[in-house]
């Protein structure tokens, strides 16, 4: 009978455990969606100095050639095919605080559903409570530093769960995912049934 009633702590302690970083994972993802600016909101100037030269660069640049652009295609679609994407292959149209609904994921990112591929982006950090042996994290396109802001759209960020016997080192640079990516719309909501993710990885590697 005792042997009963330790295991049955241990269960209830392992769900709360779960529980709580699903609920951790989830308040953070809401901080970076609603703390910082979207897109559309990093194109209104900004008195910034960092961004003010990124916009007159942008300004004084030439515009690219139907050539240039045709090769950054073909490009991409090579880098496709060998697995390799980024955080552009899952962007779709999506209203500022929108709700997402599931006809707004393109064909593109649909061939991607279920795909091992390799991703690189920034660990959140306050997705970690750890810096090594992290089993799950968010993977957002940028360190806070890049105009676009951190996690400015529901299409930049993924939640990552290492695969069994595999775990991930905290960085605050730059690091490549491999693993199978999924499109989940139901298992990432707020409890007023908004989303704060809809794409999952089953990582096996983190470099």
């Amino acid at each position: 009978m005792q042997l009963v009633i330790h295991s049955n702590r241990r269960r209830s302690f392992t769900g709360r455990v779960a529980m709580f970083v699903r609920i951790a994972l989830a308040t953070a993802l809401w901080f970076v969606l609603n703390a910082y600016p979207t897109q559309a909101q990093e194109k209104s100037p900004s008195p910034e100095p960092n961004r003010d030269r990124r916009a007159a660069a942008s300004v004084t640049s030439a515009p690219k050639s139907e050539k240039q652009l045709a090769e950054e295609r073909k490009a991409r679609d090579a880098a496709r095919k060998r697995g390799e994407i980024t955080f552009d292959d899952l962007k779709f149209d999506i209203e500022k605080d929108g709700a997402f609904k599931k006809e707004m994921i393109t064909k593109e990112i649909e061939e991607l559903n279920k795909k091992t591929v390799k991703l690189r982006g920034f660990i959140l950090p306050t997705s970690v409570f750890q810096q090594s042996g992290i089993k799950q994290f968010v993977l957002v396109r940028d360190n806070q530093e890049c105009c676009f802001g951190p996690g400015a759209a529901l299409y930049d960020c993924v939640i990552i769960e290492m695969q069994a016997g595999k775990t991930a080192t905290f960085s605050t640079r730059v690091v490549s995912v491999k693993g199978k990516l999924e499109i989940d719309s139901e298992s990432f909501r707020y409890p007023d049934g908004g989303h704060y993710a809809i794409y999952k990885m089953s990582a096996e590697e983190v470099k």
